[in-house]
């Protein structure tokens, strides 16, 4: 049966797609945000997942204002990304797993979730940014790749009691695949930030810590909030905190704290990482019993 090792949750903002393309991992400004992923890169090089949940926001590259689906996955066995306007260099195609992506899928739609199926979807910076950050070596990347989408950006927006029941579905989906394979699940975006209006550079540290606590050990104290309470205080695109909820609902298993990392400002954006393990109480009873 596959297994969540663990959760991931990472800020992608482009211009740190720009700052790895120019090498400033030890500029003054930069070091100490890509000095706080040492710690995942020890974590990840341990626990070697075979295969990456993505749970991210498409800025565009793939759906746009006039069709934006609540929640998407993609099930193709290859995923392009393409110039977004960034400046950013265009990665390699991203290897995926069509058939552990229709599992997840009609596992999703079986529980109630219509979500839209992508046999063709165009990555943006909001996944290849996180995957460039937790693995600085391309060749060391897990083989298979599965994005899944939230809608952020046309309102209205999923709850986050919504999204954690989705990550709820997809953890149990992933637990009840066959194969024996190492699954991480990873979150993208925020924490908070606003990039436009009267309040554009507005970052909430003390809600962002309040965040991080709280997805470690009791992430339904985050479904209490609005989509509303949550614009007014992570920001118009601090909702990307969407993500890592639903992330955090994958994990289905007993939950612990590997390392967090918080760092303000990147470009305009409160920046963090959070580093979870998962140890799944039924695998570990299926193994005792074996």
């Amino acid at each position: 049966m596959a297994t969540i090792i663990g959760g991931i949750a990472t800020t992608h903002v482009p211009a740190i797609g720009n700052a790895i393309a120019k090498g400033l991992q030890n500029d003054p400004y930069w070091k100490p945000f890509f000095d706080g992923f040492k710690s995942a890169h020890t974590w990840l090089e341990t626990n070697r997942p075979d295969v990456v949940v993505v749970v991210y926001n498409d800025h565009g590259l793939n759906f746009f204002l006039d069709k934006i689906p609540t929640f998407a996955v993609g099930a193709a066995d290859q995923y392009q990304h393409a110039d977004e306007g960034w400046g950013l260099p265009v990665s390699a195609p991203f290897p995926g797993d069509a058939e552990f992506s229709w599992h997840i899928i009609e596992q999703l739609v079986g529980n109630e979730f219509d979500v839209t199926s992508c046999q063709e979807m165009l990555v943006d910076h909001a996944f290849t940014i996180p995957l460039a950050l937790l693995w600085p070596d391309a060749a060391k990347r897990p083989t298979k790749i599965i994005p899944v989408e939230i809608n952020t950006v046309q309102h209205p927006l999923p709850t986050p009691a919504r999204c954690l029941k989705f990550g709820q579905t997809i953890g149990r989906a992933i637990e009840s695949y066959a194969p024996d394979l190492k699954v991480l699940v990873v979150g993208t975006g925020g924490l908070s930030h606003q990039l436009d209006g009267e309040r554009a550079g507005f970052i909430n540290k003390d809600f962002d810590l309040f965040c991080l606590e709280q997805l470690v050990k009791t992430p339904e104290a985050l479904t209490r909030y609005t989509i509303p309470q949550l614009v007014e205080l992570a920001g118009s695109q601090g909702v990307e905190l969407l993500n890592w909820i639903a992330m955090r609902g994958a994990l289905t298993g007993r939950v612990s704290k590997v390392h967090s990392n918080y760092h303000i400002p990147i470009s305009n954006t409160a920046s963090a990482l959070l580093v979870l393990d998962n140890h799944p109480a039924k695998q570990t009873e299926l193994r005792k019993a074996g």
